[in-house]
């Protein structure tokens, strides 16, 4: 069993092709593909995080139930980690979890759960590694928080090696001293 995470899809969103520079025609072809992505990495058995915006809020009956059908082909076991954009009816999807928060364990590595980037949170002087979306391409993270939304992750979920080998990569915190002295990165 792997585990995975992403965040931000906006499935139905055709805004988000615009707003995020994504490269599609249409919100179809955008949900098809990242929906490809998905099942192409996610397996029946693995866990996926998913720190949403799963779907935009306003839409139709007829678009809630295309996006339902959708939803029900995302593999894996599915927990939603709620976002600005989940209204009820998304979080009555069938997921196997639904937080605003959370903090697991991945191979041993305490990881934190937000939506919402974070310059501190449970664990953060102790190794931990905070994950979120919501900021879309506009900034990749922290060596310490690491955004996974799709448009700054080729579209696809990702594993905790993955992200572990980007936050390396990435400058530490700016303010880190300022609210957690002491621990170095």
């Amino acid at each position: 069993m792997a585990v995975w995470f992403s965040a931000d899809p906006h499935f139905g969103h055709e805004n988000a092709i615009r707003f995020c520079n994504r490269p599609y025609a249409s919100a179809e072809e955008m949900d098809a593909h990242i929906l490809g992505r998905y099942r192409a990495r996610v397996q029946p058995n693995d866990d996926f995080w998913i720190l949403v915006d799963f779907a935009v809020g306003k839409v139709t009956n007829q678009e809630r139930e295309r996006l339902r059908q959708l939803f029900e082909q995302i593999p894996g076991k599915k927990h939603l980690i709620t976002g600005n954009h989940d209204r009820p009816w998304v979080r009555r999807l069938q997921w196997d979890s639904v937080r605003d928060m959370a903090e697991i364990l991945v191979d041993g590595r305490r990881v934190f759960l937000c939506h919402y980037p974070m310059i501190t949170f449970p664990g953060a002087r102790r190794k931990a590694l905070q994950l979120f979306g919501h900021v879309h391409n506009n900034w990749q993270g922290t060596r310490n928080s690491v955004n996974v939304g799709v448009d700054v992750w080729d579209f696809q979920p990702v594993s905790l090696p993955e992200i572990e080998q980007r936050a390396r990569m990435l400058p530490v915190n700016q303010y880190w001293d300022a609210v957690e002295p002491g621990c170095s990165l």
